[in-house]
């Protein structure tokens, strides 16, 4: 049997770890296990060495203002080597915080105004005039040719605008902003989302689509089918009980 493996960088993962977001990495490398793939994954600190375009993947998590400061200008010093990762098709996943500092900029809840890699066009702005984002939500995704109807947690001041490829459209909750009912940002190969709760434990279909995604990486001719069906009747059941409580029917 052909040997899979894929290479994992949990950016930041001391800091920007908010609602469980360490969750995904536990999913993610426990569900490669049950299919016989390697699943390495290493973190990486603010002024570590690490070559970013030997990863699969790239995961950053969700983190407050703070957090957000604080690590701003070692991911920028890393903004060639990003670039770089994703055009030889590392795979990029961001909650949150690591959302939002991949767009134009993140303007705080105090007037910081923190700049982003300006990879993409949105932008995020906080401020009191706001309503807070915050409670279980669902969307309608669209990843790839695949549709998958994904639940999580929200809990964000910011507003987030100018999202030309969004994940999906809101069924229950917020999402990007207050008013367009739409969630996240997906081009094919970075995945943005306000989901934490965190997103792969209550969505395995959109974890096997990262492990999928990955792998295709080194093996252009892999499908989503090929991958081991697993026993989700438990996550199931959990999905269950959010899409009742948001009144969803799927």
């Amino acid at each position: 049997m052909q040997h899979r493996k894929i290479r994992v960088c949990w950016m930041y993962h001391n800091i920007m770890d908010l609602y469980g977001d360490k969750g995904n990495m536990m999913v993610l490398s426990q569900r490669c296990k049950k299919r016989g793939i390697e699943c390495d994954i290493e973190t990486l600190e603010i002024d570590q060495t690490l070559d970013l375009t030997t990863f699969d993947l790239l995961f950053l998590g969700g983190g407050a203002d703070r957090e957000q400061v604080l690590l701003m200008q070692d991911l920028l010093n890393r903004k060639e080597q990003i670039a770089k990762a994703m055009e030889q098709g590392t795979f990029v996943v961001l909650i949150c915080g690591g959302y939002q500092l991949f767009g134009q900029y993140y303007i705080a809840a105090d007037g910081t105004k923190i700049e982003g890699l300006k990879f993409f066009d949105y932008y995020t702005e906080a401020g009191s005039n706001y309503k807070r984002c915050i409670g279980n939500i669902a969307i309608q995704a669209h990843v790839d040719d695949r549709d998958i109807v994904l639940v999580g947690f929200e809990n964000h001041g910011g507003q987030t605008r100018n999202v030309e490829k969004p994940l999906g459209h809101v069924l229950s909750g917020f999402g990007n902003n207050n008013d367009d009912h739409m969630e996240g940002f997906y081009n094919g190969q970075v995945l943005g989302t306000y989901m934490h709760g965190p997103l792969f434990p209550k969505n395995p279909e959109i974890a096997d689509f990262v492990i999928y995604k990955c792998l295709k990486r080194n093996d252009p001719v892999i499908s989503f089918t090929d991958l081991e069906p697993l026993d989700d009747s438990l996550e199931q059941k959990a999905r269950d009980v959010i899409l009742k409580r948001l009144h969803i029917a799927v």
